[in-house]
């Protein structure tokens, strides 16, 4: 077996296993979310932070729900990390947002975040502040589900396949997982440009 043949068999060994019904209650708390006029954080560091980019993209153009990533604005999250430190960085932004009841926020990660290992500190601080201002909270994460899984409402978490290869496998996955969201007939409004030239 090569590594191509490796690698895409533990891809869709994932696929098989990930809860489907989980899935289908964060479809719900989207529409939810929708319906109350609530706003979605999307939060991610690394290749997360660029997965937090497109989910927000597609959520806003496809779905119609007010959303933001932090790490979009490069300019208050650096000035922000220098000045107050990383580990309160998305706490501070969601502080100055005034997250509400109304609103979610949205955690893409590999491992959720741990503060028994000091991983990802701004993301449980984040999601600890978001459960103070009674925020629903989602995640889309690997490994256990970490910080994440503790706190959340609905986390869909993507099933180890190869110890070696959660990181690419959890990012990836996360990509099928929020486009699945987005092309929901219970969540999109708006169609992508290719299917729209049919």
């Amino acid at each position: 077996m090569t590594f191509t043949d490796l690698f895409l068999t533990e891809i869709r060994s994932i696929l098989d296993r990930l809860d489907r019904d989980v899935i289908e209650k964060m479809v719900q708390a989207l529409v939810d979310l929708r319906s109350r006029g609530g706003r979605l954080f999307a939060l991610g560091v690394g290749g997360n932070a660029a997965n937090a980019s497109h989910v927000v993209n597609d959520l806003r153009k496809l779905t119609g729900i007010e959303a933001y990533a932090p790490t979009d604005n490069v300019s208050e999250l650096t000035a922000r990390t220098n000045d107050e430190g990383w580990d309160s960085v998305f706490e501070s932004w969601l502080i100055v947002s005034r997250l509400k009841p109304n609103d979610a926020v949205l955690v893409l990660s590999v491992g959720g975040g741990s503060i028994q290992h000091n991983i990802s500190p701004n993301l449980v601080r984040a999601l600890s502040f978001a459960r103070q201002a009674g925020a629903t909270i989602l995640g889309i994460v690997g490994r256990d589900g970490g910080y994440t899984a503790t706190v959340a409402d609905v986390c869909v978490v993507v099933p180890t396949c190869n110890p070696a290869h959660i990181t690419p496998h959890t990012e990836a996955l996360q990509s099928v997982v929020w486009h699945l969201l987005v092309t929901h007939p219970a969540l999109r409004q708006g169609e992508t440009k290719w299917e729209s030239m049919r």
